[in-house]
């Protein structure tokens, strides 16, 4: 919670929440006395509309979301798009975003991500979409629950192979906050020796697929790069293996990022 955002809550004369009891005892700890009122999925348009209204009417108003980032698979999207269709001002007032928070702790090296949010909720509907991702070459970021996580992971194992790495991270920036790194294939054993491992909420962090250049990179080309990466800067081994191998400089760089100095 920043500073902003307290000021911001405790001015304004409305503050929309996704879950009015959750949100009650945040604002009770901060001595915020705005007025709550529920914006969520089954409400979002009536509730919307009357918020709208009240903008119109003079009044300022905050949108919260219960534990994320409101619009971000979180309520808000509409509420903030009937907004801009009646020319109200939207500001954003930044704070914690879950995507962004779990990848800067990943140690991930694709320069590039992909968030797609939450997975289908049926197991051959979450396949499917993941056919769909299985050979785009940049990190993959999820969203999941912890009713489902076990068999999202068994899903991502049947799809993408066993033999991506993965960075969950759990309860991002509360009392048990965990970020653990593993393969998938060694992913479900990890979650079911340890049942506190499957609770709360969950960003999955998936390594992408390798790019056709990178598969076409011989092994000696691949010992190369490795060799000079342990000696020279990034760019300038890069440079040389292409030069000795042969190899693409591109494809070269993209393998450069995954590899560890020895």
């Amino acid at each position: 919670m920043t500073l902003r955002a307290l000021e911001v809550l405790k001015a304004v004369d409305v503050i929309a929440a996704e879950d009015t009891r959750h949100s009650a005892t945040l604002l009770g700890h901060f001595g915020i006395q705005s007025k709550l009122t529920p914006l969520h999925e089954h409400n979002e348009r009536t509730a919307g509309e009357k918020l709208i209204a009240q903008c119109k009417a003079g009044q300022s108003v905050a949108l919260i979301s219960d534990a994320g980032t409101p619009a971000i698979s979180d309520p808000g999207a509409l509420l903030v798009n009937l907004a801009h269709q009646a020319g109200i001002r939207v500001v954003p007032i930044p704070g914690a975003n879950a995507a962004i928070t779990a990848l800067s702790a990943s140690g991930l090296l694709m320069p590039r991500f992909l968030f797609i949010g939450f997975l289908p909720a049926k197991s051959a509907h979450r396949k499917q979409a993941l056919e769909t991702l299985k050979d785009v070459p940049v990190t993959l970021v999820f969203y999941e629950a912890p009713h489902r996580v076990l068999e999202s992971v068994a899903d991502l194992i049947t799809v993408l192979g066993s033999q991506r790495n993965i960075t969950f991270a759990r309860e991002l920036t509360k009392t048990f906050e965990t970020i653990h790194h593993c393969k998938l294939g060694e992913a479900l054993a990890w979650l079911q020796n340890d049942p506190n491992q499957q609770r709360g909420e969950f960003v999955l962090l998936v390594e992408g697929a390798t790019s056709a250049e990178e598969q076409e990179i011989s092994e000696d080309a691949r010992r190369t790069l490795q060799i000079l990466l342990s000696e020279l800067p990034l760019k300038q081994a890069v440079k040389l293996a292409a030069d000795i191998s042969g190899a693409k400089k591109n494809a070269l760089y993209q393998l450069a990022l995954t590899m560890k100095p020895t």
